[in-house]
């Protein structure tokens, strides 16, 4: 009977569902955090009698056919990239992108990862940093005796010297887009990898034509919606309760047939 299987593979696909839903609520306050959907897609059918076949028996065509599923499959868990609500922190080191672009950070094995959380700080020699220590792109260096920092919303970084009262540039902020930023690798603690899928990188200064702007002293939020995930949530709970359902009906009826004298 082909309602146990089809309806196993409805059961696999909400529990997917389910996970994906559950990441998103476990983020809810994770800095610049994007929502994932899970997407699915009917699998293969069964031609029973073919759409547009010839009908032996009087030379017609047909107009419908007999087409059996199988089910469903993931067919991809994508991420919705739209921009988070904007947090003021008062945190001269925190950085939030308003508008397109990821800031870019060098991984201890050297390759380039990309982020939106902009919760940074500065390590033992003066460097800026991520809250896991590695290095914004392009490097930046706070002096030690610098008594003020201030980042514009184009990138410009400079910095207050003791003694001083004019501000003094010493260093530039680069941000980096891609042409689908979805495609992007998440490999945690708030990064992303290049892949085929994103393409390259296009980097440029932030307020740049296509580029979005930086707000020093804010942090972007994650774009969860609470309402919205768990009214997903049921409907994914209420479709597995279904297609369980599904599986008992077809049980029962197997039961009935093997009852048969």
């Amino acid at each position: 009977m082909r309602a146990l299987s089809i309806a196993a593979t409805g059961m696999q696909a909400q529990q997917t569902n389910v996970d994906v839903i559950s990441h998103n609520i476990a983020n809810m306050n994770t800095t610049g955090y994007k929502r994932q959907r899970a997407e699915f897609q009917d699998m293969l059918y069964q031609n029973m009698e073919r759409p547009g076949a010839t009908s032996s028996a009087s030379g017609a065509i047909l107009p419908l056919g007999i087409q059996i599923g199988v089910g469903v499959r993931t067919d991809a868990v994508g991420r919705l990239t739209e921009q988070g609500g904007i947090s003021n922190t008062g945190n001269g080191y925190d950085l939030a992108i308003s508008g397109r672009g990821y800031l870019q950070v060098t991984l201890p094995s050297g390759q380039t990862a990309y982020t939106r959380a902009g919760n940074l700080a500065v390590n033992a020699d003066g460097e800026l940093v991520t809250s896991d220590g590695y290095a914004v792109e392009p490097s930046i260096t706070i002096p030690q005796d610098a008594t003020a920092l201030q980042i514009t919303r184009d990138g410009i970084v400079e910095v207050t010297m003791s003694g001083q009262t004019d501000p003094q540039q010493i260093g530039q902020m680069e941000i980096a887009t891609f042409i689908n930023p979805a495609g992007l690798e998440a490999i945690g603690d708030n990064l992303f990898l290049e892949t085929p899928a994103s393409g390259a990188p296009n980097t440029a200064t932030p307020g740049s034509p296509g580029f979005g702007t930086l707000m020093q002293g804010y942090l972007e939020l994650s774009n969860v919606n609470a309402v919205e995930e768990i009214s997903s949530l049921i409907v994914a709970q209420r479709a597995y309760e279904m297609n369980a359902r599904v599986i008992t009906a077809a049980d029962e009826m197997l039961q009935a047939t093997t009852q048969l004298r």
